[in-house]
């Protein structure tokens, strides 16, 4: 049997091979896919959102589905409903289950629906159920969501909600990759196209990597060490987006509201799957600054001061990073 890290650093090399100089988003996807979370993806139009959740799909024994948010769209487009069938044996109602109901799904421009419909996504997302006309229907134990927006354009959406982005593991944010990489972008997207206007044959095109190497990696993950005083890092952490006056006036001045308690059980979640992705046993400190900013960006409320200096949410958690001891 293959070793689950074997597996999914294969899964990494073949998501690398169609997301070219993105390698911090495949490794957020991983550790979202890992550590049993979902993601909010942030960034321009054209940056390989889309690409990299169907690289992973289509590498893994998954099921995928795409849901494009529209202002018009309903929750029952999103979960499904229950539909009436005339039989011979006279009429029933049949639940027929909706998009939701996939391994991995992908939430296209989420800020573009109504609050009732991100609702229904976010309820599925944090319970793993649905519930339609009194009935409860489960989600399958590979379940991952992975919702965009676009930071730029805002003329009909809807901002979520601050208890809602609280359900998200970690915030990615996508930014334009180097000349270099786009140089190899290019190429590549462009060897596609020819591949696929030849048909070429995919009898050479490897076996899924199978969801059991998930299950597998999430138990070697739970395994992975934890300190007492890295336990308390996770809290310090959290505890100074709520008390920011402790560690100095700007930090004072730029938050005014801190992370909840789902903040330190991400950064423990993630910080531990960061170290098995690296092959360590342990969690270091360099884990847990490594994916602070994913797991914080979207969990502070900033003051009205902070948006007039243009103060970021990632600058906010630098100065937290600075400012907090190291264990």
């Amino acid at each position: 049997m293959i070793p689950p890290r074997d597996q999914i650093d294969a899964l990494r090399g073949r998501m690398g091979q169609s997301i070219i100089g993105q390698r911090d988003v495949v490794e957020r996807l991983l550790i979202g896919l890992l550590a049993n979370g979902n993601l909010l993806v942030e960034g321009l139009p054209g940056l390989a959102k889309t690409r990299a959740i169907k690289a992973m799909a289509k590498n893994l024994e998954s099921d995928f589905s795409r849901i494009q948010f529209t202002p018009d769209l309903l929750p029952s487009d999103v979960t499904g409903t229950d539909v009436y069938y005339q039989t011979d044996a006279g009429g029933a109602f049949r639940f027929e289950a909706g998009p939701i109901f996939a391994n991995i799904v992908l939430a296209d421009e989420i800020n573009r629906a109504p609050a009732k419909v991100q609702a229904a996504l976010l309820e599925a997302m944090e319970e793993r159920q649905v519930t339609v006309g009194g009935k409860t229907h489960k989600m399958a134990p590979l379940f991952m969501v992975m919702a965009t927006q676009n930071p730029v354009e805002q003329e009909g959406t809807y901002a979520l909600p601050e208890a809602q982005l609280d359900r998200f593991l970690m915030h990615v944010l996508i930014s334009y990759p180097p000349v270099e990489d786009e140089v190899k972008v290019i190429r590549l997207v462009r060897d596609e196209e020819i591949a696929a206007q030849r048909d070429a044959p995919t009898e050479n095109k490897p076996a899924s990597i199978p969801q059991q190497a998930i299950f597998a990696a999430r138990s070697e993950i739970g395994a992975i060490h934890v300190s007492d005083l890295i336990d308390r890092y996770f809290a310090d952490l959290v505890q100074a987006t709520r008390s920011p006056d402790l560690y100095g006036d700007d930090l004072s001045r730029w938050i005014e509201v801190g992370a909840s308690p789902r903040a330190s059980i991400a950064l423990d979640k993630c910080s531990r799957t960061h170290a098995w992705l690296n092959d360590r046993d342990y969690v270091d400190p360099a884990d847990v600054r490594a994916i602070a900013p994913d797991v914080l960006r979207h969990r502070l409320a900033l003051s009205y001061e902070a948006h007039g200096e243009g103060v970021s949410a990632d600058r906010v958690i630098d100065e937290i990073l600075a400012q907090v001891a190291l264990p």
